[in-house]
């Protein structure tokens, strides 16, 4: 069962990467498509970045939970856990390099991205490794994932006017989709 976990762990990790770095360059691609808005990034901002490792850990849970999810009766909370983490990491990181070390070249941004990503999915491993046979919050946890997610999506239409939100490459909050949506 460990090994097995594990396995999931590591294609998450994959998917989560791959999934990422495409949907990073999925709005541009698009045209500025308003419909791939909600989970691609429209800018540079930190806060876009952080949905391009929230959605595909979210996406690859779902696929998770249909072929190991009833083995871990708290699959959700800690999905939740590993997800939460790895989004909260993103700004800790980005915010903690540019401050220490001033204007960071874009590799770093992307290093930040994998190793987020790396943390969340043995943060996972880990906790399914301890065993978690009983879990009283699990559907919560589910809720919790559909609440952030939602969360998501608002601000990415609706920014807000504080530096988690501005794009670091024109200074703005939004980008030129944002007109559209008023």
């Amino acid at each position: 069962m460990k090994k097995e976990v594990f396995v999931w762990q590591i294609v998450g990790f994959i998917f989560t990467c791959i999934f990422g770095v495409l949907l990073h360059f999925l709005f541009d691609w698009t045209g500025g498509s308003i419909s791939v808005a909600p989970f691609s990034a429209v800018n540079e901002s930190i806060w876009e970045h952080m949905k391009l490792l929230f959605f595909p850990m979210f996406v690859f849970a779902l696929i998770e939970n249909r072929y190991i999810g009833k083995d871990y009766p708290c699959f959700w909370y800690v999905k939740l856990i590993g997800i939460v983490l790895g989004v909260v990491l993103i700004p800790v990181l980005y915010y903690t390099t540019n401050g220490a070390f001033g204007e960071m070249p874009d590799w770093v941004n992307i290093v930040i991205f994998f190793v987020t990503a790396m943390v969340s999915y043995l943060v996972e491993f880990k906790m399914f490794q301890d065993g978690c046979k009983e879990c009283r919050f699990s559907m919560a946890a589910f809720t919790m994932l559909l609440l952030i997610a939602l969360i998501f999506i608002i601000f990415t239409f609706l920014p807000l006017q504080i530096p988690l939100f501005r794009n670091p490459v024109t200074g703005e909050y939004h980008n030129n989709f944002y007109n559209l949506a008023e």
